[in-house]
């Protein structure tokens, strides 16, 4: 599983853009979360969909708070940590938080 480090606004306008093309993923972290650390780890160990069918975007919820904000604002999700959702043509049309981020049925939003 490769991360792609989101940071700024302006790297999710891109990637809220990029959605329109083929589905992304968003994962919250909080870095002092054991619960966070444990959603992580889990999503890395299940995750098994190629990079180019669904991207994951990997955001440090305690250095880019600002960033989480402009999240919920855009997709209308209520921030949860750790937290997970597909974004496709620039909705979010699957949100996962605590326990419950997972990798199993991601797939089901993948195109072919």
């Amino acid at each position: 599983m490769r991360w792609k480090e989101l940071t700024s606004a302006t790297e999710l306008n891109s990637l809220m853009e990029e959605s329109f093309q083929h589905p992304v993923a968003i994962f919250k972290h909080s870095t002092r979360c054991s619960i966070s650390s444990m959603a992580k780890a889990r999503l890395e160990r299940e995750w098994n969909i190629p990079e180019e069918k669904l991207p994951v975007y990997y955001l440090d919820l305690l250095k880019y708070r600002v960033v989480s904000d402009a999240i919920s604002t855009t997709t209308g999700v209520e921030h949860e940590s750790p937290q997970l959702l597909i974004i496709k043509d620039g909705k979010s049309v699957f949100d996962a938080s605590h326990n419950a981020v997972t990798a199993k049925g991601v797939d089901a939003f993948v195109t072919t």
